[in-house]
């Protein structure tokens, strides 16, 4: 008996093999599979996580953070935001926020999985992004121009991280623009969009008196001053323009004060490049028009006549969803390269709104706008990119 233990330990050790050998093929089999089907080893998709650092404006703004969010969420990943968790957006929702002018784009959901981190302070831009990079996304990006310096940063440190920076180049110590080979940056001509709505305020105006309402005085949102400007003086070049800017992009009380103070002074379209502080220029406008003013004021970045139906005669679209959106579309497709793109009316980057209400002469004013397009598209109008290309000085509020 002392003899044959070994060969008794032996064949209770090739049994267990046996049977741990039978479980794993067992566990290996799909869902639904017949009991005596080969076992199948599906290969492990690899995830595409996209990381997305907003500016101090922070979702819900209606405006810019909330074009880039759309971009990659609801375009990028068919997801929509509720309650604080992600649940699957129906193509019908998709289909809501794709104007006529994004039909033919082909914009449809890559299996982007978004992981998105809220700037509360300048001070949160780097380490945010360095967040994303620790948590392995293959896109990281920086929604707005004051996030440069730290994708810039991020960038140098992590040469094998890919980067997105919208609404501004890489610029060195010195000044100059350049290029890294993993951070593609998305700029837009802003004075062309700004361009085409000043011309429509103007044209939609009683007093010939309008409006310009700023953020920061900084030359991106000179941009934006510079094309409105330039857009009224096409079409009226007796109106006077109102230019005022509250030096914040995320104050709303701000903004509501030099609204109502810029349509106290008489101007009866207010245009706002401003941030969240745009949302206190709106309500100003909703509430001078409850109070009996017949004033109209015009968005930024998203269509924001929902926020006051009746008192949004338009909004400057800037594309940030669709710079977002093909970045990560191309990640999607081994394409995304660094460099600059610039998108303005010839790209679609840049457009203006669906003018839901009414005021008269409406149609000639929108036949105007559209010519006036077309000789930007053309080439044959250069708008003006600073306040310094104009003739006419602002009037002061």
């Amino acid at each position: 008996m002392a003899t044959s233990r070994p060969f008794l330990r032996l064949s209770l050790l090739s049994a267990l093999v046996l049977v741990s050998a039978c479980k794993k093929q067992e566990a290996a089999k799909p869902e639904g599979a017949p009991s005596d089907a080969p076992a199948a080893t599906a290969p492990k998709a690899k995830t595409l996580k996209v990381g997305l650092v907003t500016d101090v404006g922070g979702r819900g703004d209606h405006s810019f953070n909330d074009s880039a969010l759309r971009g990659l969420e609801l375009w990028g990943a068919g997801k929509k935001m509720e309650g604080g968790s992600y649940k699957d957006a129906t193509p019908e929702e998709l289909k809501e926020t794709l104007a006529q002018d994004l039909a033919t784009r082909g914009i449809s959901p890559v299996g982007a999985t978004p992981v998105v981190l809220q700037s509360k302070v300048p001070e949160d831009y780097e380490p945010n992004l360095q967040t994303l990079v620790d948590e392995g996304v293959s896109l990281a990006i920086g929604v707005g121009f004051m996030l440069e310096n730290a994708v810039e940063t991020v960038a140098k440190r992590n040469p094998d991280a890919k980067f997105l920076l919208i609404d501004s180049p890489l610029v060195s110590a010195d000044g100059k623009v350049y290029t890294l080979p993993n951070v593609r940056t998305v700029m837009y001509r802003e004075e062309q969009g700004s361009f085409l709505v000043g011309a429509l305020a103007a044209l939609a105006s009683k007093n010939d008196k309008v409006g310009f309402v700023g953020g920061m005085e900084v030359p991106l949102i000179k941009k934006f001053e510079a094309g409105f400007r330039a857009g009224v003086a096409a079409v009226k070049p007796q109106a006077t323009v109102l230019v005022n800017y509250t030096g914040t992009f995320d104050n709303v009380a701000a903004g509501k004060q030099v609204g109502q103070d810029l349509v106290n002074k008489g101007a009866d379209v207010v245009y706002h490049a401003a941030g969240s502080d745009g949302l206190g220029v709106i309500q100003a406008v909703k509430e001078a028009r409850a109070a009996g003013k017949q004033v109209f004021v015009i968005g930024v970045d998203s269509d924001q006549s929902h926020l006051a139906p009746e008192a949004v005669l338009t909004s400057m679209l800037k594309r940030v969803d669709l710079g977002v959106y093909e970045a990560v579309r191309d990640l999607s497709q081994g394409k995304l390269e660094g460099g600059d793109v610039t998108l303005g009316l010839k790209e679609g980057g840049v457009t203006y709104a669906p003018v839901r209400v009414d005021f008269p002469g409406k149609a000639e004013a929108l036949q105007k706008v559209e010519e006036l397009r077309a000789k930007v598209v053309s080439g044959e109008i250069q708008v003006p990119t600073h306040p310094s290309q104009l003739t006419a000085a602002p009037a002061k509020p």
